[in-house]
């Protein structure tokens, strides 16, 4: 499989890439980052939470903001609709950028932009550091939350691709700038390799990079050999993605789904179940995880591909949503990817026939209705404007401002991004629904 990507000029070599499983092994470890930290730090994150997980973020960002590191945080104000006021204030206060992304108008207290949402989870510390996956800052994903409680995994990555990663974050944030790495820009631009792990960085966006990471998943599957290994808490690909797992389980490749069998959200399952007899029939083996709510978005195929990010694959992340994978050429990632799905199937049921056979006709008639809701969406979705995503800057002490972010090299390169306005505010408020 390195074969086909040896040669890309998206890849990068030289990479140290460390696999961190749920908030227990996450957390601790950002923490420590953000408490060692020089210059810089950029977070991007759907849901921040003021739980116990939220609150320790916060506190070793101001820690590290009144110690002179600039820091900048770039919320989904869907995802974090509920984040008080006083959370943020007490950020802005001491020197953190605080960003909303595409902010919700206030219709009843309710939230009505689901789409296009900013479902990325990347943290950059001095340009030298990235943690990137699908785990949010909130306490859910801490196992002590109990039988609720998510199973994900992220990454901690140092080398050369970080400075690919960081730039792209930087383009959302007008208020960045290189200078503030100091005396360490010179390495974040020309980074020593630190291992033996080649990369590239995924992104999806609205403009240039719709299907990117969808393409990555379909260039690894057409070519597999021996094994494909998909783990993902939302599970409605497209047609062509469901055709190449087909076709490689019909040339003998190993494809193995693992899916959630205890939800958050009940239609996922639903509309997960109405592929299964597709799935089946050419002798894909599907599980269903059953030890709590599974939240991973990870893959592996043959003995060296593998990735990781927040992209689902569903509708929603595959069509609409803002999304970051890395793509890992890596044997011994690789097997490490392999044991932990090899524990996510122990704790599964197999999807058999007989399972099948024994579905009611309201059941199949429920799954019927869900498929074509789930198949639908982008379409219906598509209907609705396509309109420049507005990032509302919050600070402690500024003019009200609103201007274009970026010059026209950067709207060239990041079209994405440099559509976006920033809106900075004086004043203060009870919660994202009233921004």
């Amino acid at each position: 499989m390195f074969e086909l990507y040896k040669n890309s000029k998206r890849f990068f070599d030289g990479n140290r890439i460390a696999l961190l499983e749920n908030g227990d092994e996450f957390f601790p470890q950002l923490l420590r980052r953000i408490n060692r930290a020089q210059k810089e730090i950029f977070l991007e994150t759907f849901i921040l939470a003021q739980d116990r997980v939220g609150k320790a973020v916060q506190k070793a960002l101001i820690r590290a903001a009144k110690r002179g590191v600039w820091v900048s945080v770039t919320a989904d104000s869907y995802g974090s609709y509920f984040l008080e006021s006083d959370y943020i204030k007490e950020l802005t206060e001491a020197g953190v950028i605080y960003q909303i992304f595409d902010p919700q108008p206030s219709w009843f207290n309710a939230r009505p932009k689901l789409f296009r949402r900013l479902h990325r989870k990347i943290v950059i510390i001095d340009g030298r550091y990235v943690f990137i996956g699908g785990i949010n800052f909130c306490h859910e994903h801490m196992i002590e939350h109990g039988p609720t409680a998510k199973q994900d995994y992220t990454v901690e990555v140092e080398g050369p691709i970080v400075w690919t990663i960081r730039q792209y974050c930087k383009t959302y944030v007008q208020a960045a700038d290189d200078s503030h790495l100091g005396e360490l820009l010179q390495r974040a631009r020309n980074p020593p390799k630190v291992g033996k792990t080649t990369m590239s960085f995924v992104a999806r966006d609205n403009r240039l990079r719709r299907n990117d990471i969808e393409k990555a998943y379909l260039l690894g599957i057409r070519k597999a050999k021996k094994r494909v290994y998909i783990a993902n808490a939302y599970f409605f690909p497209s047609f062509r993605m469901l055709r190449a797992l087909r076709g490689a389980a019909k040339r003998g490749v190993e494809v193995v789904v693992i899916l959630q069998g205890e939800p958050d959200i009940p239609l996922a399952l639903r509309a997960a179940r109405c592929l299964y007899d597709e799935l089946t029939v050419d002798g894909i083996k599907v599980y269903e995880y059953l030890e709590r709510p599974l939240h991973a978005k990870i893959a592996l195929i043959d003995d060296d591909w593998s990735t990781i990010g927040s992209s689902n694959l569903d509708p929603l992340s595959l069509a609409l949503n803002l999304e970051a994978n890395v793509v890992v050429l890596d044997s011994e990632f690789n097997s490490q990817l392999f044991d932990e799905m090899k524990k996510l199937v122990a704790a599964s049921r197999l999807i058999e026939s007989r399972w099948l056979s024994r579905r009611s006709r309201v059941h199949l008639m429920k799954n019927f209705f869900s498929y074509h809701i789930m198949r639908h969406w982008p379409w219906v979705a598509g209907w609705f404007p396509a309109h420049a995503p507005v990032i509302r800057e919050i600070r402690a002490r500024a003019e009200s401002e609103d201007k274009s972010m970026h010059e026209r090299a950067v709207q060239q390169k990041h079209p994405d991004a440099s559509r976006v306005r920033k809106i900075i505010k004086k004043r203060d408020y009870a919660d994202l629904s009233e921004v």
